[in-house]
């Protein structure tokens, strides 16, 4: 049933007149008359019947206008609910456990206006952000790996249906607290940190490749390792115990002042990693995607550019 029509049929009604309704809606008097007679004919009731206080109802027609108007009511609610309603701000991504990326992110909060905005951010490894495109609805990722596994990541996001852009490529540096008897070391060795205890993320693993081909490529292990998911309780324990370390993309200044750490680099790691940005091939960058971009682009340069 059309919804203009039923709206035509309580004009009507209220008006006791189908030329008033008419004046009203500004639908031609003939035209509304052979609109009434099809939806009468097409439910095989009556509406009104004319008198001279004008076009009364009948019971049907009595029955029929109460539950119009509900129906008519409901939509109107319903139309209200959005429109007019400012457009919502979404924005969704997983990153590494990366603080230069944390940094970004930090600056693109606060330029988030008072719109209605829906954020999600997600630290998490390479498998999980491509599985958050692919089943769960997120826009963006960050991916990080070797850069030796390069073709096999690019051949693997082409298969999905995503592409990929470089944001940054560095070597891992060590990154301890001041204390440490890492850091009063004028060169660090792989065999100098056999008697610390390492702060690990736990899953560096590469999808499809063999555990032993990714092996070949991660740095060495420390018979001593604390394996934490999140990240600030990774810079907590930093803080906390002199004897621990970890390999980390470079951190920001502001982040080694407040935890009292330094980063050092490795004699010995000449490994390069990449971290590329990931999305789907028919998704467009919004106006928000690409204010974050500028705000990681700016972070990248600030604590990457210099440690390359």
């Amino acid at each position: 049933m059309n919804l203009l029509h039923m709206k035509y049929v309580v004009s009507i009604a209220e008006n006791s007149s189908i030329n008033k309704a008419a004046e009203e809606l500004h639908v031609a008097q003939p035209n509304l008359s052979r609109i009434v007679r099809e939806m009468e004919a097409d439910l095989g009731i009556q509406f009104f019947r004319r008198s001279p206080k004008g076009m009364l109802l009948t019971p049907d027609g009595a029955l029929f206008i109460s539950r119009a108007r509900k129906i008519l009511e409901q939509v109107e609610e319903m139309e209200s609910l959005y429109k007019g309603r400012a457009e919502k701000l979404e924005f969704s991504i997983s990153v590494p456990r990366a603080s230069y990326i944390s940094d970004a992110f930090s600056a693109f909060s606060r330029s988030l206006g008072e719109e209605e905005a829906e954020i999600f951010y997600q630290e998490t490894n390479s498998l999980q952000a491509i599985k958050n495109i692919l089943e769960s609805g997120y826009r963006l990722g960050i991916i990080r790996y070797a850069s030796a596994h390069d073709k096999h990541f690019r051949q693997l996001l082409e298969e999905k249906g995503l592409q990929c852009e470089l944001i940054s490529e560095f070597r891992y540096v060590l990154v301890m607290h001041e204390s440490s008897p890492l850091a009063a070391l004028d060169s660090i060795h792989f065999s100098d940190l056999k008697s610390c205890i390492q702060i690990a993320h736990a899953d560096p693993t590469v999808p499809s490749l063999p555990l032993s081909a990714v092996r070949e490529e991660e740095l060495p292990q420390t018979p001593r390792r604390i394996f934490v998911f999140e990240r600030g309780s990774q810079l907590d324990l930093l803080s906390e115990n002199p004897q621990t370390f970890m390999w980390v993309s470079p951190l920001p200044e502001r982040l080694l002042q407040r935890f009292h750490l330094v980063q050092r680099e490795c004699a010995d790691q000449r490994r390069i990693y990449r971290d590329m940005l990931i999305y789907r091939h028919d998704y467009h960058l919004t106006k928000l995607d690409k204010t974050f971009l500028t705000d990681l682009m700016q972070s990248k340069r600030a604590c990457i550019g210099q440690n390359k």
